[in-house]
């Protein structure tokens, strides 16, 4: 259904979309080239796969098979059946006769039109068509011609251990749909139907880039979140919006052009992590959409379909900013969340379903088809879906951020030098990502915000048990996408060991935590008031706040600050569940099918470096070849995902099908006695090894003493007696006529000889039976292992979650002492009314404070960081404002300042300590900035149209509870102009909105406006004038004095920057003598208005 229909929108909505990406091309008759690399390459994974002759000839349309008897279907035929094979294959319009392989792949081609087909042949993956020729250079591959009766077909492959490679390339970098048709052996019947043909060829995953489970090359340290977005469409709403498009020559209508900037129209959002099985709802307008954008980072946006006729759709402009890929699919009916059952853990509980709005339910029923129609028949068990509107959180925009660089850098968008990378000492991939959702997302319920401080509050007073938790979760794995695994179906054996390791992991440090909790109930019992009174290295200093009887009594977390935490860990089953696992897998033989597996990939990579060396250029090795040897794991990691995975092939290979279960040297996984069956069939095989060997000294004994005479299986020979060297082979001449009765010979040399055994045959036969049905048992058991990880769900996903907080916990710990933070104290009740003005007023202090990123920066140049208080008025003082009106010399320091304590506010709910010597906040609803300077040409928005949006946005949205910092607003005009706007924004934020405000500014004629009007703090007005400033240093140096002091700084010393830029010296001579001519005008303005005014006075009083 979504095959044919699903489109991506990547380019800019302007621009047209290639018509010929992902799709099937007219194919022309072109000569015959010689034989390329790529084709030599596919000889030797046949070679390694030890294929049949008959296998590797090009078949054309005609073809002749032949089989034995006994492979066709026996007994009566069933007409009840024939249904299900009844589908007629379109003969008729498929064009050229092509060889079936190239047919199952240009049928696939056809109903997946918008993905890149890589279809799996042999030891290879292979595009075919157009896509060969479009994508294979794209991915630096051979394209080839495939010689076939019908002319020849261009074609391009890759070794199969290299797939995850090219999907991160494909996915990833190129943003493409990819299709993986695999290789399923076809039965007897299935034989004759396909003329002779081994293998069937379906489609068996759909990846894209918002659906990616368990790719190596998936982020392990973010979430992968694919979003829908459903808003209302109607034709006539388009039709006139398309009428009525602008005109570029006509004039700028602004009431609206005021009115598309404030646009509320409702939309409704779901967003699902398939590798964690988290899925989030929420409700809200196109305006606010680029700002969840922001927070959520999705990695691909499903509209629907409708939508793609309607570009000038005011959705298309939100998500164009970022350019996010757009998926367009099918809407459908919608799905209400009561039927969403079948895809979740477990059922929605209907008061929770009446809580969702009518957008939310269309936006979940149309992520929930979609992704399961990516993920072609696997099974869904995601987590019940959670409203965000119910999550008490503060609202973090687009803007800020970027502006506080939470998770990536503003200039070059690096990890390294943002928020997250200062404060993140996770030792769980997990931990991370839950950091990573915090950070963007606080909290702004304060008993969720103080309980995670009394967690990491404790860790530090007890450094021994945070050490040993800490050694524990580096021994567990990544649970949730662990668990998510055996949700969907994929886990294998050896992600039952490693859930079984974090089981028992999460065993340890449930009784790590009980037997602290039982020691700190001992302490109090033994000594109340020790232990009461007990100060630790708790980094909180002596409360400096300016009101401390205001404060809420100073209290010690001890362990029973785990007791929430433990009681959602419920391990009795998943205990039995690790106990069955341990004594059902042989980890032994784990280890040894690895090597084995190694051995293998080993082998097909010398064959195909030799190749590449013989007749590959250097390049060739680079593009064609792993670029290290850690392929090697990646490999065997893709072939045990293909073996145990219930709905993909049962081999890797053509080799794995035909030697399959009687490879003598093929490991088992699981224990014999993890059940009564597999113990009988291991008895039974171990009877048959004995037996074997018997008959191998018989045959030795029969044929002269031949001492090196061996019992094999080809996949060519079937089972056959080899003997090799020259001495043995005269023994074996001497000992009669041929090789024995029965027996003939298949295969000599000058110094081996094979041959047929009609007991070896037998015995042989029964052997790869017997092999086979302990393979059989053990596939039994490894999926009876995943049913019951499955019935365990809910639990191991609590435990994982839990593991989660305490890897968070530990890292804000192990941050807080290594850099001295301290924890920050906050308020729920921080809006209150002034009996007298019925002002509304917020409590903020924070002293020493400093910015962590800038500081870890100047500590690795070994310079330090200068710390600054920010204390915003509470009402009880009357001569501190709640807005700061900062001014200062340009590489002053301000806008540091701002951003630090807007960190400061976000580190605090995001239940982290704050880099701080004391801090007193209260809870935030929001944090609101404008900082910087950036044009969106895009949306034909200059500089200064930006700047006043985000200023719009944030005057229109701030409450009394909000934080907003603002950076030089008007610096994008005129300097009057600019004041005049500055000003207005700065009254604005004093008298309508009332909240705490940091305000940076150049325009130092901002005091003087605001003094003229009453507003500074010494007046009794909320604003209060701070700056930095600049030290002359003898004979012609200075140093930025980055410590704020009461007043207004007028210089802004922008020529001393310019010489620290190494401007020429002729430009700043240039500008000096400007600047003086300047300072000349306005004293002469000065002084002639003092002469008006005087005048104007003299008058008056006449």
């Amino acid at each position: 259904m979504y095959g044919p229909t699903c489109r991506r929108l990547t380019l800019p909505l302007g621009s047209r979309t290639p018509s010929h990406i992902g799709r099937r091309a007219k194919h022309s008759i072109t000569p015959w080239p010689r034989p390329s690399l790529s084709s030599r390459l596919d000889q030797v994974s046949c070679k390694v796969a030890r294929s049949s002759p008959q296998r590797l000839q090009v078949r054309g349309k005609k073809t002749r098979s032949s089989m034995r008897l006994e492979d066709l279907p026996q007994g009566p035929i069933k007409l009840e059946q024939q249904p299900q094979h009844a589908e007629p294959e379109p003969e008729a319009d498929e064009g050229p006769a092509y060889p079936t392989v190239v047919q199952q792949a240009r049928r696939n081609m056809d109903k997946f039109e918008n993905c890149v087909l890589l279809t799996r042949v042999g030891g290879f993956y292979e595009l075919y068509f157009s896509q060969a020729e479009e994508y294979g250079p794209l991915l630096n591959l051979k394209v080839a011609q495939k010689r076939t009766s019908a002319g020849p077909v261009p074609m391009a492959g890759f070794p199969f251990f290299q797939l995850d490679r090219f999907l991160k390339t494909l996915v990833l970098d190129l943003s493409c749909y990819v299709a993986v048709a695999d290789e399923f052996p076809n039965d007897p019947g299935d034989k004759v139907r396909a003329n002779g043909l081994m293998h069937d060829r379906r489609v068996t995953r759909v990846i894209t880039p918002g659906t990616l489970i368990d790719e190596n090359f998936i982020d392990p340290y973010a979430n992968n979140y694919v979003m829908a977005v459903h808003v209302e469409h109607a034709q006539d709403t388009a039709e006139e919006s398309g009428s009525a498009e602008l005109d570029p020559t006509s004039a700028i209508d602004p009431g609206r052009l005021a009115e598309s900037q404030a646009n509320a129209t409702p939309i409704g959002l779901a967003w699902i992590d398939v590798s964690t099985g988290q899925f989030y709802t929420q409700s809200t307008t196109v305006t606010s959409l680029g700002s969840i954008l922001s927070r959520v980072g999705p990695r691909e946006v499903v509209v629907n379909e409708v939508l793609e006729s309607q570009r000038d759709h005011e959705l298309f402009s939100v998500l164009a900013e970022d350019k996010h890929l757009i998926t367009f699919a099918p809407e459908g009916e919608p799905l209400p969340p009561t039927e969403w059952g079948g895809m979740l853990e477990s059922d929605v509980p209907a008061a929770m379903a009446c809580s969702f709005g009518a957008d939310e339910v269309r936006a979940g029923s149309l992520l929930l088809r979609y992704v399961r129609e990516r993920l072609r028949g696997l099974s869904m068990k995601l987590q019940p879906p959670q409203r965000y509107e119910s999550m008490a959180v503060m609202s973090i925009d687009k803007s800020t951020m970027r502006a506080l660089e939470i998770r990536q850098t503003m200039k070059d968008g690096a990890f390294r030098g943002s928020l997250l990378h200062a404060v993140r000492r996770t030792v769980t991939k997990g931990g991370a990502r839950l950091l990573a959702a915090w950070l963007a997302a606080p909290s702004t319920n304060l008993d969720t915000i103080r309980a995670r401080h009394d967690l990491v509050e404790y860790l530090i007073r007890q450094p021994d048990v945070r050490d040993d938790m800490v050694l524990l979760l580096k021994r567990s794995h990544d649970s949730q996408r662990l668990v998510q695994k055996f949700a969907l179906g994929r886990g294998d054996a050896d992600d039952l060991v490693a859930l079984a390791n974090t089981i028992r992991t999460t065993q340890d440090i449930v009784s790590l935590l009980e037997s602290a909790r039982g020691q700190d109930e001992a302490a109090k019992t033994t000594n109340p008031i020790t232990t009461s009174s007990t100060d630790s290295t708790n980094t909180t200093t002596e409360n400096p706040d300016p009101d401390p009887e205001s404060s809420p009594p100073s209290t010690h977390a001890d362990a029973s600050c785990f007791t929430s935490l433990l009681a959602r860990i419920q391990l009795s089953e998943p205990t039995k569940l690790a106990d069955l696992i341990k004594n059902s897998i042989d980890e032994e033989g784990l280890v040894q099918q690895h090597r084995a597996e190694d051995s293998e990939v080993s082998e097909l990579m010398t064959l195909a470096e030799d190749v590449v060396a013989s007749e590959g250029t250097r390049g060739d090795a680079a593009t064609m070849l792993p670029k290290s040897s850690t392929s090697a794991s990646a490999i065997a990691k893709r072939k045990r995902q293909q073996q145990s995975a219930p709905s993909s092939p049962s081999s890797s290979s053509m080799r794995d099908y035909y030697s399959g279960a009687s490879d003598e040297n093929t490991p088992f996984v699981m224990k014999p006695d993890a059940s009564p069956r597999l113990r009988s069939l291991h008895d039974e095989l171990a009877a048959l090894v004995q037996e074997k060997e018997e008959l191998a000294t018989a045959l030795r004994e029969r044929f002269g003493g031949a001492a090196s005479l061996t019992l094999k299986w080809t996949p060519n020979l079937g089972h056959v007696c080899h003997v090799k060297g020259a001495k043995d082979l005269r023994k074996l001449n001497e000992a009669g006529a041929g090789v024995g009765a029965g027996g003939s010979v298949v295969g000599a040399s000058r110094s081996t000889r094979s041959f047929h055994d009609p007991d070896w045959t037998r015995l042989g036969q029964r052997l790869r039976q017997a092999r086979f049905e302990v393979a059989a048992e053990e596939q039994r058991l490894l999926g009876a292992l995943r049913a019951r990880v499955v019935a365990n769900l809910v639990k191991l996903r609590r435990a994982a979650q839990v593991l989660d907080e305490l890897d968070v916990a530990a890292s804000g710990a192990r941050l807080a002492a290594e850099l001295d933070w301290t924890r920050p104290v906050l308020y729920d009740d921080a809006v209150t009314a002034d009996a007298t003005t019925t002002e509304l007023t917020i409590r903020h202090v924070v002293l020493g404070g400093r910015h962590p990123t800038v500081e870890g920066g100047l500590r690795e140049k070994g310079r330090s960081f200068t710390k600054n208080d920010c204390v915003l008025g509470d009402g009880s003082n009357k001569h501190i404002g709640r807005i700061r009106l900062i001014t200062g010399p340009n590489m002053g320091g301000k806008s540091t300042y701002l951003r630090q304590n807007a960190v400061v506010a976000v580190l605090a709910q995001a239940g982290q300590y704050v880099p701080a010597d004391y801090a007193s906040l209260g809870v935030a609803d929001a944090v609101l900035t404008r900082v910087g300077s950036a044009d969106n040409l895009y949306a034909d928005e200059s500089t200064f149209m930006v700047e006043m949006l985000e200023t719009a946005r944030i005057l229109r949205a701030a409450t009394p509870r909000s934080l907003v910092v603002m950076d030089e607003v008007g610096r994008g005009t005129t300097p009057d102009a600019g004041t005049a706007v500055a000003f207005a924004a700065l009254c604005h934020l004093a008298q309508t909105n009332r909240c705490r405000a940091l305000f940076a500014t150049h325009f130092h004629r901002l005091a003087d406006l605001a003094r003229a009007r009453g507003l500074l703090a010494d007046q009794g007005g909320p604003v209060d004038p701070y700056c930095t400033d600049v030290h002359e240093v003898a004979p012609a140096g200075f140093v930025y004095v980055h410590k704020l002091r009461r007043g207004v700084n007028r210089q802004s010393h922008a020529l001393r920057v310019a010489r620290l830029a190494n401007v020429p010296e002729a430009a700043i001579t240039i500008a000096r003598q400007v600047l003086e001519e300047f300072s000349h005008d306005d004293q002469s303005m000065g002084t002639s208005l003092q002469n008006d005014t005087h005048m104007e006075q003299q008058e008056a009083n006449v």
